[in-house]
C-alpha cells in the first residue's frame, strides 16, 4: 500500500511553527505533495524531513514568498521533472512530475483567478496546459495520479451555498467544465469513488469563521486514471488537521 497526501499548507514555515513536522511524522505518508510552499528550500530547515526518510523535490517560484510546490517521498523516483515547461508557470514554481516504476504521479499548484481578469486569464492557460500535458500521458498508456490544488469546484456538492458562487472564479461553469473534460480524458475523482456526502470541504476562507461553520471549497483533489481505479484502495480529507487555511487530502493505492 502506498498512502499519498496532497496539501496546501499556505506557507511551509508558518506550517512548521504549528507542528506540520510533528504531524507529519504521525500521518507518515510515504509521498506528500505540497503547494504554496512561499519559500525556496534554503530557507527552510529540512533536517526532520531527512531524518523521517524523505527525499526532496523542490519547485519554488522566483518571486519571493509566492506559490512554490514541492513533493517529499520515501520512495525512490525513477525520474523527475521540475516544472511543466512554461515559461511563466514555471518562473512560479506550479508543477513537479515525479516517474516510478508503474506511475506516474503530479504535484501542481493551479492559479487562482480570484485576484482579477488577468490571473484568471492565466488559470485558463495553466488549465489547458495540464489537460494537453496529461492528454499526452494518456495517450502513451501511463498510470497518471495528478494531485494538488485546483482551485476549482467541479459539483455544487463540492462548495457551500452553491447559488452564491455561480459567477466567482473557481465555481465558473467554463472551469466545472474543464474538470468534466478532465473525467472524460480517463480520469477519475478518487475522492468522490468514496464518500459522496455533501459539506466534505479542504479549504475555508479565513474570514467570518468560515472554518468553524464549515463554509467550504472543495478544490483539492487526487485525480487517478482510469486504468488505476482497480489498485485504488482508499481516499479522504482530514478536515480536523489545522496548519493552514487548506487541509491535507489523502490517496492509497
Amino acid at each position: 500500500m502506498t498512502k499519498i497526501v496532497s496539501y496546501n499548507v499556505n506557507g511551509i514555515r508558518s506550517a512548521i511553527n504549528k507542528g506540520f513536522f510533528e504531524w507529519l511524522r504521525s500521518e507518515n505518508p510515504d509521498i506528500i505533495h505540497i503547494q504554496e510552499t512561499k519559500a525556496m528550500q534554503e530557507q527552510v530547515d529540512c533536517f526532520p524531513l531527512y531524518e523521517m526518510g524523505y527525499e526532496i523535490f523542490w519547485n519554488a517560484a522566483q518571486k519571493k514568498g509566492y506559490s512554490g510546490v514541492a513533493t517529499f517521498t520515501k520512495i525512490k523516483p525513477k525520474n523527475v521533472q521540475i516544472g511543466i515547461g512554461h515559461e511563466l508557470f514555471d518562473s512560479e514554481g506550479r508543477f513537479i512530475r515525479l516517474d516510478f516504476d508503474d506511475y506516474v504521479l503530479i504535484n501542481s499548484y493551479f492559479p487562482s483567478g480570484t485576484t482579477g481578469d488577468v490571473r484568471q486569464a492565466v488559470k485558463e492557460e495553466y488549465l489547458e496546459s495540464a489537460f494537453n500535458y496529461c492528454k499526452d500521458l494518456l495517450v502513451d498508456n501511463k498510470n497518471v495520479i495528478l494531485s494538488g490544488d485546483f482551485n476549482i469546484c467541479h459539483k455544487p456538492i463540492d462548495i457551500n451555498h452553491p447559488e452564491r458562487h455561480k459567477n466567482t472564479s473557481g465555481f465558473l461553469p467554463h472551469e466545472r467544465e474543464w474538470m468534466d473534460r478532465m473525467m472524460n480524458l480517463g480520469f477519475i475523482d478518487s475522492f468522490r469513488k468514496y464518500n459522496d456526502q455533501s459539506q466534505m470541504y479542504s479549504w475555508w476562507s479565513y474570514r467570518a469563521g468560515s472554518r468553524e461553520k464549515n463554509l467550504g471549497w472543495r478544490i483539492d483533489y487526487h485525480l487517478v486514471s482510469e486504468n488505476l481505479t482497480s489498485r485504488l484502495h482508499n481516499a479522504k480529507i482530514l478536515p480536523d488537521v489545522v496548519h493552514s487555511d487548506h487541509c491535507p487530502v489523502v490517496v492509497e493505492i
